[in-house]
């Protein structure tokens, strides 16, 4: 079996392509039975954010394009356009790229907490689709432990480095008083929580938030002691807002280039701040070409992202050690479970010969033969069954000069205790 890691994230898609490739929280359950169903695989997780989609599959051979196909063709994508930006790991190596992005030493902003409890969401939602088997189960245990291991003994995620603070530090450098501005919020996820709490901490007082569900936008209001709409409600919001700042799971954009020039008008001009976080995205490109509108996507964040990268460094030097270690443990165990089958199959194939032989014996014994010959034709028969096999394999062994397969025959099967004078 191997394991197979194959994916897009920020550094090799753009968000054109990205928002294309995402899976909505409604798909994610079809998409993994489907995932499953495909040749040769045979345990199946997805992880999906703005920045990544990643497919994490065991299957009986490399395996790569048939996914990669099925990838093309769930999401109506020409398989073209995925090979040019897709990437794909094997084994040790896949191992390594689910722990690097656990951590988040894959992400834009450098050890980022919140993919880690999107990528524990995503094991949890290929568990209740019966995605995961032995190998995928264990993978993802010990990821987790690894993940751990990293949050407690280096400093990756003490500062509040995420791409919602990367949008509000954006934001607090275009206005001169940030503390007075009114924010919008399209959203009550955990990425716009994460917004409020640092527009909060920045100074930010107004604030509104606009979700699907009134009543989710609430919870969320009252925390911050903000106002609460609905989507419906966000062209009046926005003629009071400075600032806007979106990411829902919406499989089509929220505000629309119309929406925006309206607003302004009413605004008589007064310039707007928006980033929108989400994937596909919520606000519509077109809006950007506006003159009073300052439009930024995930993809713009990256000076501010890169500023803060600087500072976490030395932790992510650290963090490679720990999962370098972590991925030598993980094979190790891995080792020790196929030799664990190996030896299932073989007691099995063992039980089945004594259970033969135990059977004719029975049979003999039930014609009145002697039990003394019985058991004479029992211990020969059986000694014969179980070397057979053996036997035939050490002498094609050596006649095909196996020196390798002799020698570990050797260790194996002879006691060396025995040989001793």
């Amino acid at each position: 079996m191997t394991l197979l890691a194959l994916g897009i994230n920020h550094k090799t898609a753009t968000v054109a392509v990205r928002e294309r490739v995402a899976f909505t929280p409604t798909q994610l359950e079809s998409a993994l039975g489907e995932l499953r169903h495909v040749p040769q695989v045979r345990e199946a997780a997805v992880l999906s954010t703005c920045n990544r989609t990643e497919l994490y599959c065991v299957t009986e051979s490399s395996g790569e394009r048939l996914i990669l196909d099925w990838l093309s063709g769930f999401h109506g994508l020409p398989v073209d356009d995925l090979t040019s930006c897709a990437y794909h790991y094997h084994d040790n190596d896949a191992a390594r790229h689910l722990m690097r992005v656990a951590v988040g030493l894959d992400s834009m902003v450098l050890g980022e907490p919140q993919i880690l409890g999107q990528l524990k969401e995503a094991y949890q939602s290929a568990r209740l689709a019966s995605g995961l088997g032995g190998e995928l189960e264990l993978l993802f245990q010990h990821t987790f432990s690894v993940a751990k291991q990293v949050r407690t003994r280096t400093g990756i995620g003490q500062n509040p480095v995420s791409v919602a603070y990367a949008a509000v530090s954006l934001a607090s450098r275009i206005f001169d008083d940030f503390g007075r501005s009114r924010a919008l919020l399209i959203g009550a996820g955990e990425t716009i929580e994460l917004v409020a709490r640092h527009l909060r901490e920045a100074g930010v007082r107004n604030m509104i938030v606009a979700n699907r569900t009134r009543e989710r936008a609430e919870v969320l209001a009252r925390e911050f002691n903000a106002e609460a709409i609905s989507l419906n409600e966000i062209p009046d919001a926005l003629v009071r807002s400075d600032i806007v700042i979106s990411s829902t799971a919406a499989p089509l954009p929220i505000l629309g280039k119309g929406m925006a020039e309206r607003a302004l008008k009413k605004r008589r001009h007064r310039p707007i701040f928006m980033v929108d976080i989400a994937v596909p995205r919520d606000i519509e490109p077109e809006v950007g070409d506006l003159d009073d509108v300052f439009l930024y996507t995930v993809d713009d964040l990256n000076e501010v992202i890169q500023e803060n990268r600087r500072h976490r460094q030395a932790a992510a030097d650290q963090a490679e050690s720990l999962i370098e270690h972590g991925v030598s443990v993980w094979l190790h165990e891995r080792r020790i479970r196929g030799g664990g089958e190996l030896i299932r199959r073989y007691r099995d194939q063992a039980s089945e010969l004594r259970q033969r032989s135990e059977h004719q014996a029975m049979a003999r014994l039930a014609r009145g033969e002697d039990p003394e010959e019985v058991i004479r034709i029992l211990a020969h028969q059986l000694t014969n069954r179980l070397l057979h096999q053996p036997t035939v394999a050490l002498r094609e062994a050596s006649g095909s000069e196996r020196r390798d397969l002799l020698t570990a025959a050797e260790a194996l099967l002879l006691d060396s205790s025995s040989t001793k004078p």
